[in-house]
């Protein structure tokens, strides 16, 4: 990680979860992260810890919709106004809603491809201006991605929210094989997480908070803390290694 010191990642979602233990772990190994979400309230207080700990990096909230376009061009924006630019982008925020098929609302659709698959596409470009903008030919986008990007969950409340993670497994082979038609040396990773204990069953099943607690209960669950080292290690990659996919589970998840 010694070569990424100094340098800016831009972490989505990073208020809770999988995205604040990243945030936490490159700010740690000396990197200047940029953690954007609708509430940056839980990021500020991260970032008052991580220099209470005295951390060699720096975390700078930035309030970003994601669902949004102009507000993440409005980010990219002042990233390259204030920091020069983005080294390295994690694709992190996703959401699910428990709209089935059959009869779920279009609403709820759209929201999942506008964060799951439309913000990640947009980021991921804008990302790549910004790289190429200032000869960046190192550069790393990770997409923090799903299991249920690689298989369906038999549960009708998720089929659409895998629809949109197995979107971001194509999108990170697509964005691979195009990098290397631009023979650049910028590396895609997909990391694909089993089940992580996190907000996010709560997220999903808000009217039901014993059921979500009860899919934490079920195992010994992945930490946000794992993914967060899944990115670490694949940022220490060396240059002319390429890790495409990282996929990981609880030893007890049976899918």
């Amino acid at each position: 990680m010694e070569r990424w010191k100094g340098r800016v990642a831009l972490v989505t979602g990073a208020s809770v979860g999988i995205g604040a233990a990243v945030a936490r772990a490159l700010v740690q190994q000396g990197m200047r992260v940029v953690g954007c979400a609708r509430n940056v309230d839980k990021i500020e207080k991260l970032a008052a810890e991580c220099q209470s700990a005295g951390y060699s990096g720096t975390l700078i909230p930035y309030k970003c919709d994601l669902s949004n376009e102009e507000e993440i061009l409005s980010m990219f924006s002042a990233i390259k106004t204030l920091h020069k630019g983005v080294d390295v982008c994690i694709n992190n925020a996703g959401l699910a809603h428990n709209e089935p098929l059959l009869s779920g609302k279009t609403e709820g659709w759209r929201n999942m491809i506008d964060v799951n698959v439309l913000a990640l596409s947009i980021c991921t470009r804008e990302a790549y201006k910004s790289m190429k903008e200032r000869n960046v030919d190192d550069g790393h986008i990770i997409n923090i991605n799903s299991m249920g990007g690689h298989r369906m969950v038999p549960s009708a409340d998720k089929h659409f929210y895998c629809a949109t993670k197995y979107a971001v497994t194509a999108l990170t082979e697509g964005l691979r094989q195009e990098l290397r038609e631009a023979n650049t040396h910028i590396k895609a990773t997909c990391i694909s997480p089993g089940i992580v204990e996190t907000e996010f069953a709560f997220r999903h099943h808000n009217s039901d908070p014993e059921k979500a607690a009860a899919v934490y209960e079920s195992m010994k669950c992945l930490k946000a803390e794992d993914i967060a080292s899944a990115v670490t290690f694949v940022l220490s990659a060396p240059p002319h290694v390429q890790i495409g996919d990282v996929q990981m589970r609880p030893v007890e998840q049976v899918s």
